[in-house]
């Protein structure tokens, strides 16, 4: 007889992926706190460390969602928390599947000492085992009520609108830890686990950098190193699993933090090329402005003036 329970179903399943996950990338924008319901949702991996954190709850169809070295199916009635540093990614298994989401960010959780208290008393966030958590019927019910609360607060806005949204938020947490079902994660392949190392590495390379502590590596050679594989193999594994080789990975990671330095900083361009690595501000420009399409100065002056690059 075949056993039909999401932990056996979830074993299975993960051998049936395809292997191509889309890399999905994030650097700062100017908001506190979004939510919407949607019945899109493409395979992604986000491999770099957001400013925000993200509570998504799936109310139909199913997939398999990564959290580090850990993976779950999750189907109807899943509710997940995930924390900014995470290396998180997701496959589709469904169609026609719908979830409310909400994302928020660092400092909104700093603006909320009781939203902080109780995200650091359940640790929904910063505990991977408790990241995914399976609901029953009526606690669903609940939670999308909740989430619906949430979609309307942001809607018609006010001044209070954000001061709603996180006690709203506190409830969605107390809800889901009265259920602490916490399903099983299964076991990643040793093709994602070093997928998972790359990026694990490149972040940890790129997420501290500033002028006393510049870019340490930047070659494709120098990560596999690192890693212990040899630099075919490992480019191999990545332009398998996400479509893109080492090289790619380690430039548009490096594009990503310019913006953010660009946009959260005063910093010279001199510094900022500095630090991820550029010996001379022109090379920097350079480098910058052949991947972007416009130079350093004007992504900036386009994002003060409230244009998005």
């Amino acid at each position: 007889m075949v056993d039909s329970t999401a932990d056996s179903k979830r074993i299975t399943l993960l051998e049936d992926l395809p292997d191509v996950t889309p890399v999905e990338r994030h650097y700062f924008e100017n908001w506190n706190i979004r939510v919407a319901e949607d019945s899109l949702c493409s395979n992604y991996l986000s491999p770099n460390r957001r400013d925000f954190y993200k509570v998504m709850f799936v109310t139909g169809g199913s997939g398999v969602f990564s959290l580090g070295m850990h993976s779950y199916y999750v189907d109807e009635s899943c509710i997940v928390f995930m924390h900014p540093n995470e290396i998180i990614s997701w496959r589709n298994l469904s169609d026609g599947w719908t979830k409310h989401y909400c994302l928020f960010k660092k400092r909104y959780v700093d603006q909320h000492p009781m939203l902080k208290s109780v995200m650091d008393k359940y640790r929904l966030f910063s505990d991977p085992h408790r990241s995914v958590i399976r609901l029953q019927s009526a606690a669903a019910t609940t939670v999308n009520n909740l989430f619906h609360q949430l979609q309307k607060e942001s809607t018609t806005g006010g001044n209070l609108a954000e001061d709603s949204m996180q006690a709203y938020l506190q409830l969605i947490m107390i809800e889901s830890m009265k259920e602490a079902n916490f399903p099983e994660p299964a076991t990643v392949s040793d093709d994602y686990r070093h997928v998972h190392d790359f990026f694990h590495l490149l972040e940890n390379e790129t997420a501290t950098i500033n002028y006393d502590k510049p870019l340490r590596i930047r070659t494709a050679k120098e990560f596999a190193d690192l890693l212990q594989l040899h630099p075919n193999h490992l480019n191999a594994l990545l332009k398998k699993h996400t479509g893109q080789n080492i090289s790619t990975h380690i430039k548009s990671r490096l594009l990503d933090e310019s913006k953010a330095l660009l946009l959260q900083t005063d910093w010279t361009l001199q510094d900022i090329g500095y630090c991820i690595g550029f010996a001379d501000q022109p090379n920097f420009s350079q480098f910058f402005k052949k991947n972007i399409g416009i130079t350093p100065n004007e992504f900036r002056r386009t994002y003060a003036n409230g244009g998005m690059a």
